[in-house]
């Protein structure tokens, strides 16, 4: 499997494969992080589009594992911002946020899964925007510390904080809301 930045290389070379690998590795997932900002799955398509457009249009050299990612979502964040200001939607929740499953895999500990997804989002959507964001970067999309960082333009530190106190507020909010932990 060739690396984020060897695809980027290849899209600006000429090979228009670097970009089509890119796109399949994280469109998905930028759509749905996109989708947590502005709560509409057709604009976050859009600006997901967008996104990797402005990217390959400025042919920035990007190098370093892990840099075309956060460069990315950092893009993808800045734009979503933008978008928020322009339509005057700050930050909006995730409540209506659906998981619709195929009928045959319709069974209890799936049931029990997507409801557990549920309360978690709901929970998430009421945390502060600097908690949820760094939450849903670390922890949903397994971005390092440093990573998540240089999307919202904080220290590795500032990211190890902010995941503290949202973890820790995040426990708070699903304990309100009667979230009984398996361990205890």
């Amino acid at each position: 499997m060739i690396s984020d930045e060897e695809a980027y290389r290849q899209y600006l070379d000429g090979i228009e494969q670097g970009a089509d690998i890119l796109v399949d590795r994280y469109g998905d997932a930028l759509t749905y992080y996109i989708h947590g900002y502005i709560h509409d799955i057709h604009e976050s398509e859009d600006l997901m589009i967008e996104a990797f457009s402005k990217i390959f249009a400025k042919e920035r050299p990007i190098k370093g594992n892990g840099s075309f990612r956060a460069y990315l979502y950092k893009t993808a964040r800045n734009l979503t911002i933008r978008h928020n200001q322009k339509h005057k939607l700050w930050f909006l929740h995730l409540d209506d946020l659906t998981f619709d499953l195929p009928s045959e895999e319709l069974v209890d500990t799936k049931l029990r899964q997507t409801e557990r997804e549920r309360q978690l989002y709901e929970a998430m959507a009421k945390l502060k925007t600097e908690y949820r964001e760094a939450l849903y970067l670390v922890s949903l999309e397994e971005m390092s510390y440093r990573e998540a960082g240089k999307i919202l333009g904080k220290s590795e530190q500032q990211i190890t904080n902010l995941v503290h106190r949202g973890k820790k507020s995040l426990k708070i909010i699903l304990e309100q809301e009667g979230f009984v932990y398996a361990d205890e």
